[in-house]
């Protein structure tokens, strides 16, 4: 197996990272398997509910489909609790981060944001603050974070809901992965 030169970065030459922008790409083509993998591992999470976190995201996503929403959308409706299996305590910050690279700024912003929008619907039953979205209210993508999660999130909680199979997702997902990574503003990628 191919391997850099170098054991400092500094010390890299170009063939060297030319080897591991090639080795890089095609780790990166498999990005798609492994979302896969993670949000199967969704099954059986999500105690105390009627509906494991897989089911949620399948029917959050069928909902969206349904709902006529852009591939895009669909997918980040189907992976936007991705990230609570790591992080449950900002599990929208991480779920936001992986879809970035591949979706519009409004996406990222809406899965980024749909964890505290969500607390509208639970949020005073535990002493929290149900109106915190509302510092938001004068944002352009306000009212698609507050559909997202009336029409789609809060709703997907129902074990009679027929959803969409995984399998009906996985191109749709594999489409968005494939994507060229966005080049944000400042040069950065997502």
């Amino acid at each position: 197996m191919d391997t850099v030169s170098f054991t400092s970065m500094a010390a890299g030459t170009r063939e060297d990272y030319e080897l591991l922008g090639r080795l890089e790409a095609e780790f990166a083509a498999g990005t798609a398997d492994r979302v896969l993998e993670q949000l199967g591992g969704l099954a059986g999470s999500l105690a105390g509910y009627r509906v494991d976190r897989l089911e949620h995201s399948l029917q959050c996503a069928t909902r969206a489909w349904r709902d006529h929403a852009g591939e895009e959308m669909v997918v980040a409706a189907l992976l936007h609790d991705i990230g609570d299996l790591l992080s449950p305590h900002n599990h929208s910050e991480l779920a936001a981060a992986v879809l970035r690279p591949y979706v519009s700024e409004r996406t990222y912003w809406i899965v980024r944001q749909h964890g505290l929008f969500q607390g509208y619907y639970y949020a005073h039953h535990s002493g929290g603050d149900r109106n915190a979205r509302d510092r938001y209210r004068e944002h352009p993508w306000y009212q698609d974070a507050v559909d997202f999660c009336h029409r789609w999130d809060q709703p997907s909680f129902d074990p009679d809901y027929e959803s969409l199979p995984l399998e009906f997702f996985e191109p749709m997902v594999r489409r968005v992965f494939a994507r060229e990574p966005f080049r944000r503003a400042g040069g950065e990628d997502g």
